[in-house]
């Protein structure tokens, strides 16, 4: 009795062991299904995501500038003739307990400058920004200089950073006394986190109860197809368009102050941008640019060249030898015409494809395509704006 009961524990073990290599057989079958349809679902052709075509509101950078000194420069910086920099270097060192006269002043190795940074909405106290150092007076070179502490003004007059630290230039300008060589500007310059954030900008993120997202574009059907799409993706009938490029979407009560999970969701839908029918025209390159929207109504276009060449020249008529008269000189005149002879080509642009495949056929070289783009929007038969640049 005691073999029968081990020999049946031994089958219940073997049974269950087959069994859960069933399930994680049927498990893996499944899971490469799944995502062997993921591979294979049809995608849009174009979809951009929203965050690359527009932008949250809110959800910005602010613009710092302020005015300052940067000191140390081997003789490049401002003339003396640069008043505002000497009422710097004076203001400056009397707030240091230095009494200078103005006139003994040399600014050579001192260039007044603008100092300026991008905030992020979210730098809080203690962080870094990078700064653009610009010389404001007539210094030649801002190679080797130090910034001296600048503080950082946004639009309504508060400091939210200070700026201090050795700059690092972009180019060099060499200079002696026949030649010159010089690479790049050496009048502006950088300081990689260079600035030390001390105020925050007052926005509150996740204090939100609606979100607006502003279109880089202004289009109905693309304003539209990104309603759909978040309300698609939230669920809800939460999104609206306010006009014809601005997005209004309530803040789902689940996602009340955390906004961050939400906005990464909607930043990353997927939508395909329309717009209309345009072609750009950039005639001091002879560049043309051709949306897919564009057609062309059924036209017949013929495209030729026509040069004459007038060339000028002179014939030489001298006397004989030891004999008497003048030298003669008639003038000649050369006049050629040529022609190129060019084919009444039909030309129909259901598709984009078909309107360039048209003008290949006439041999039209970039300046022909302009001239004749110009021709068929006057004609009627250019279906799209021109925009000549």
């Amino acid at each position: 009795m005691l073999l029968r009961t081990c020999s049946d524990g031994a089958v219940a073990k073997r049974v269950e062991t087959i069994a859960m290599g069933l399930a994680m057989a049927l498990a893996v079958a499944v899971i490469t299904g799944i995502l062997v349809i993921v591979a294979l679902w049809p995608t849009e052709a174009g979809a951009v995501r929203i965050k690359d075509i527009a932008s949250f509101a809110g959800v910005r950078n602010n613009e710092l500038v302020g005015y300052g000194l940067v000191v140390g420069l081997s003789g490049t910086g401002d003339k003396t003739g640069s008043k505002f920099t000497m009422q710097s270097m004076v203001n400056m060192l009397e707030k240091m307990g230095v009494a200078v006269s103005r006139s003994e002043l040399k600014p050579k190795n001192v260039a007044a400058v603008m100092v300026t940074a991008k905030m992020p909405v979210s730098s809080k106290p203690g962080s870094r920004l990078d700064v653009t150092v610009s010389s404001l007076g007539d210094a030649s070179s801002l190679l080797g200089g130090v910034l001296l502490l600048t503080p950082l003004k946004g639009v309504d007059g508060e400091v939210y950073a200070l700026a201090q630290g050795a700059m690092a230039l972009g180019g060099i300008s060499v200079q002696g006394e026949a030649a010159s060589a010089q690479k790049n500007i050496t009048t502006v310059a950088s300081i990689p986190n260079g600035a030390v954030v001390e105020r925050s900008v007052p926005f509150k993120f996740n204090q939100l109860d609606r979100m607006t997202l502003h279109m880089n574009m202004a289009d109905f059907t693309t304003t539209m197809d990104v309603v759909r799409k978040i309300n698609q993706a939230l669920g809800a009938e939460l999104a609206r368009a306010s006009d014809i490029s601005t997005v209004v979407f309530d803040i789902p009560s689940e996602f009340q102050g955390n906004l961050v999970p939400l906005m990464a969701t909607v930043e990353n839908l997927e939508i395909t941008p329309d717009g209309k029918a345009r072609v750009v025209v950039d005639e001091k390159t002879g560049t043309v640019v051709l949306g897919r929207s564009v057609r062309l109504s059924k036209v017949a276009v013929a495209h030729g060249n026509l040069q004459i060449v007038v060339s000028e020249g002179a014939d030489v008529a001298q006397p004989a030898a030891f004999g008497t008269g003048e030298t003669v000189v008639t003038p000649t005149t050369d006049v050629g015409v040529q022609e190129e002879n060019r084919r009444l080509v039909l030309m129909e642009g259901a598709t984009l494809q078909e309107l360039v495949d048209g003008l290949n056929s006439i041999g039209a070289t970039p300046r022909d395509v302009i001239s004749i783009l110009k021709t068929l929007k006057v004609a009627g038969a250019l279906h799209a704006d021109l925009e000549v640049m």
